[in-house]
């Protein structure tokens, strides 16, 4: 059993990582746009971390199934991250900030892992789901603590000072690292393997995992449901900070600060529903959210009303952060190549969101912003439907006396 003390750690840990990650959300479209950038240049940006999260994701979920230490892999992106965000601060000029950007999605590979990873190494796979709830509700938090410490400073100094506050929540969230026990983090455990008794070489096959039917169509959904929601709130942060510039700050931290409440508040019940319920039905709710939320960005224009439909974003995120972590434990645990699997998926995150920055920006500089919103939630309805109509449910079958509990 772990310690409290490993418990304790890992939860700041994802508090603070959360923390620093928020700088790099929307508040990247509002300092940008007050530095003069178009949107092309914006969405190009983006677009750059995107591609190098793409083709980062499966070396960095094989990175860290075959490392020995997931805190050390963890703590150099860490590193990492903080000094992308001090040259966003320092020289926001196109190159250095391309590197940046770099950077920041080349160490982002390895962190998601590392922390489903280190989670699943120390509660093992019969407490992930809760454990999972419990990850998204501490980086709820992180990211409305940080949302609403960024949105002011940036009010009442600059936007710059945004990426300096990042850059400093580095270091506790290091900190918060070192108090995960090294010994506590059963390796077997954390990579997805099962004892070596119950292994045959099919089923640690990398290319039978690659080829398992809800594998491919849950990564296809997740393509199809980041590149209808990663350039819906940068997109919208151009937008308000055009119409309403002195407050953008503050109005995008709200964005953020709703949802992340909502995640906050919700993502335990996510993981305990997810057991009683399944998969699929909280996944049809997640792309119908996204779908609506579309819909409602393409024709609400008051800067006001928008941070009340990013309620609708707090569901999408309380479902999915709980539920991709999830759903690739039931269909890769025991093959030995849980992270590499992550990775899968991530790759299609990667795709989604590097064609959805792009696609988006240059929609809404040629077509309007209206019309790129009414894109984006046709392709979630799109994902939607691909869920009703192919996604198997992927829970493990329940204990009987669980069973009629639930009924």
């Amino acid at each position: 059993m772990p310690s409290r003390g490993s418990l304790r750690g890992l939860d700041w840990f994802i508090f603070f990582l959360a923390d620093v990650q928020t700088g790099f959300g929307p508040f990247v479209a509002v300092y940008l746009t007050t530095q003069k950038w178009t949107q092309i240049e914006i969405g190009s940006v983006l677009s750059i971390g995107s591609v190098v999260a793409l083709l980062g994701q499966m070396p960095g979920g094989a990175i860290i199934d075959a490392a020995k230490s997931e805190r050390l892999v963890a703590g150099l992106a860490i590193a990492t991250i903080g000094c992308a965000a001090l040259a966003y601060a320092v020289w926001p000029i196109f190159p250095v900030i391309a590197v940046a950007a770099t950077l920041h999605a080349a160490a982002s590979c390895v962190l998601g892992p590392a922390i489903a990873a280190i989670s699943l190494g120390l509660v093992g796979p019969l407490a992930i789901g809760e454990r999972l709830g419990r990850n998204a509700r501490f980086a709820s938090l992180g990211n409305g603590v940080a949302a609403a410490l960024m949105g002011t400073c940036g009010y009442l100094l600059s936007s710059r000072s945004v990426f300096l506050v990042a850059f400093v929540l580095a270091i506790p969230t290091l900190l918060a690292l070192v108090r995960i026990r090294e010994r506590e983090i059963d390796a077997a455990r954390a990579h997805g393997s099962v004892p070596p008794t119950a292994q045959d070489a099919k089923s640690t096959s990398v290319m039978v995992l690659l080829r398992q039917r809800p594998l491919l169509v849950f990564a296809g959904s997740i393509l199809l449901f980041q590149l209808a929601n990663a350039s819906m709130l940068p997109l919208m942060a151009g937008i308000v900070t055009t119409r309403s510039s002195k407050w953008a700050t503050v109005l995008i931290a709200a964005c953020i600060i709703v949802p992340q409440a909502i995640v906050a508040l919700t993502s335990p019940s996510v993981g305990r529903k997810a057991q009683e319920w399944g998969r699929r039905p909280l996944l049809l709710l997640a792309f119908a959210a996204l779908a609506v939320r579309g819909l409602l960005f393409a024709t609400v224009h008051d800067p006001y009303l928008l941070v009340a439909v990013q309620v609708l974003d707090g569901i999408t995120a309380a479902v999915l952060s709980v539920m991709i972590p999830l759903i690739v434990a039931d269909v890769a645990f025991g093959s030995g190549h849980f992270n590499l699997a992550q990775g899968v998926v991530g790759t299609a995150t990667g795709i989604g969101a590097s064609l959805s920055t792009l696609v988006a920006g240059y929609a809404s500089d040629v077509f309007g912003s209206s019309v790129a919103f009414a894109g984006l939630a046709a392709v979630a309805a799109l994902g939607l439907a691909i869920i009703w109509l192919a996604m198997p449910e992927t829970r493990p079958p329940l204990p009987a006396a669980q069973t009629n509990d639930v009924f």
